[in-house]
């Protein structure tokens, strides 16, 4: 393929040999260290998948779903099921840093890839700021259940706490001035995140036994609300099962997924992996397992606790404790949730810089992103940026879990990894390899059985959903959907003449669904991300691509 394409890729073999060229000379430091395996994988997928998710946005979910909210988690972790599958066979092939912005350089070309590695920065770094915020919150209101029992107010002062949108007039007023402007700044957010990247930035040895640590205690605390949380279980809560309708359940979309998205960043620490061919795979499909049977049981709990309606709060988990007065527990969620937060801000942290190193490593960035430091092993320079850019909104932005912008960022990347598993060359079978490989099955009837199975259930909502009747502010957020009908008849035709591995096909039009629940306002807020991602291609990345030297 031409050097000036926009479609130019790089051969797997190419990606290893940089990926090993890179770290020994023109980046400096040396290598990576190489010391995460299968436990140490699945507790940062876990760190990051159960975090915010499950201590404040389930309860919006089940609000719109009611106890059918548990579906939507089934429904999520069998989407992200087929995506994991698809992940793992990506990173057993191509075990480097960049998760899906080296896998789809490998499948779609350079194009793509520079837009999947600039959503995955939206992903991460909006997703943090959001998380350092709600981590302020919880750890506020820790400080002031510890004061209130010790006789001390140990919170921080409301101006401290606190930002410019969010606060009260009394604030402004009370809130010291400098020359006539209130100083209002949410400080804790800015120093979680300092530390947070500090941690990131000396090594992922410190890293990963802080992560496994903190997995460790929120697992217990989790399991000992499930078990506290049972024998105040009143079944009558749970009917009706679906109060809103599947449509209702389908709200919680965003929310739900955004609880998911944390095993992608797994794929991002290839290159400290001890056998990442075998480890990865394994490490992503564990992690996503024992989340989702924790979240089903934590749904089970809530919304058997309270009533459904009553959830539509920041904090459900502490909530429903103090609804059955048990005031004690609800202090011990409200640890858990700080340590829960702070892991996932860990992960996150560690995830991106990698994604910057691998695409300054491509020539896309400057060279100074795939720096590594010659004594802690981390690319330095990458970590540092994503402090500020995670740390400084964090200190004075009113940013509640923007889950729509960081979900449809995710979904996004999940369809073309999916997408590129289907372009992959075929691999003969070694015995002696004990690389994952993902199962061929063949969708040549499946993938249309299905498509015309769920036209027959949804027979009555399609014409809804294709309608013009309402007019351009109704059709507007259907014109996800049109797409995806689209998609779903042109995968049918292929899968049937060119019998399609099923998995793939699954992941991708499952992933290509959720993201038409997505309201269309954020898919506005997308697209000009995107352009702004695309002009900085075009007027740098493109031209010194390292494809485009050769």
């Amino acid at each position: 393929m031409s050097s000036k394409s926009l479609f130019r890729k790089k051969s797997i073999i190419s990606i290893l040999q940089d990926a090993q060229d890179g770290l020994t000379d023109a980046h400096g430091g040396g290598e990576l260290n190489k010391v995460l395996k299968v436990r140490d994988l699945t507790a940062l997928g876990i760190a990051a998948v159960i975090g915010a998710g499950i201590f404040s946005t389930i309860g919006e979910a089940s609000y719109h779903g009611g106890p059918g909210v548990s579906l939507l988690f089934i429904i999520t972790a069998v989407t992200c099921g087929f995506s994991a599958l698809c992940y793992a066979e990506f990173a057993s092939r191509v075990p480097v840093s960049g998760s899906a912005y080296t896998y789809s350089y490998v499948t779609f070309g350079e194009l793509a890839a520079w837009v999947i590695g600039w959503a995955l920065i939206l992903e991460y770094a909006i997703g943090n700021i959001a998380v350092a915020i709600s981590w302020s919150g919880y750890f506020n209101n820790l400080l002031a259940g510890i004061g209130g029992a010790i006789g001390v107010n140990l919170s921080f002062p409301e101006w401290l706490a606190n930002n410019y949108d969010s606060a009260s007039d009394a604030l402004y007023q009370t809130a010291p001035h400098i020359f006539g402007v209130p100083i209002i700044l949410n400080l804790p957010a800015f120093i979680i995140v300092v530390l947070v990247t500090y941690l990131a930035y000396v090594g992922i040895r410190e890293s990963k036994k802080s992560a496994n640590f903190m997995v460790g205690l929120k697992i217990l605390v989790i399991l000992f609300v499930i078990v506290v949380g049972a024998f105040y279980v009143n079944v009558d809560n749970w009917s009706p099962f679906m109060p809103n309708g599947f449509s209702g359940v389908l709200k919680g979309v965003s929310a739900v997924f955004f609880a998911y998205i944390g095993f992608d960043a797994i794929s991002t620490t290839a290159e400290e992996c001890a056998n990442p061919q075998r480890d990865l795979p394994k490490g992503m499909i564990y992690s996503l397992i024992i989340c989702t049977v924790l979240y089903i049981l934590i749904a089970f709990v809530l919304t058997g606790m309270v009533s459904y309606s009553q959830l539509k709060v920041e904090d459900p988990l502490a909530f429903v404790f103090n609804a059955v007065n048990l005031p004690k527990v609800s202090f011990l969620i409200s640890v858990s949730a700080v340590v829960a937060t702070t892991s996932v801000l860990l992960v996150f942290q560690i995830g991106q810089p990698r994604i910057w190193m691998s695409m300054s490593r491509d020539g896309l960035l400057p060279k100074k992103f795939s720096t590594i430091h010659p004594k802690f092993k981390t690319p330095s320079f990458a970590t540092i940026i994503t402090g500020f850019l995670v740390g400084v909104p964090a200190l004075f932005l009113n940013l509640t879990i923007v889950t729509d912008l960081t979900s449809i960022g995710t979904l996004f990347a999940f369809i073309l990894v999916c997408g590129g598993v289907l372009l992959l060359p075929p691999q003969e079978k070694d015995p002696r390899s004990k690389r994952f490989r993902l199962p061929y099955i063949s969708g040549r009837f499946i993938v249309p059985a299905i498509v015309i199975l769920f036209a027959y259930l949804f027979r009555n909502e399609l014409p809804q959903r294709l309608s013009f009747a309402g007019g351009w502010e109704v059709w507007k957020h259907n014109i996800p959907f049109f797409f995806f009908v689209v998609a779903a008849l042109l995968f049918s035709v292929l899968s049937f003449l060119k019998k399609l591995s099923l998995i793939p096909v699954l992941g991708l039009l499952s992933c290509f669904y959720l993201m038409t629940e997505i309201g269309f306002r954020n898919w506005v807020v997308f697209f000009i991300w995107l352009l702004i991602g695309l002009t900085i291609y075009f007027c740098y990345g493109y031209k010194r691509s390292k494809l485009a030297q050769a």
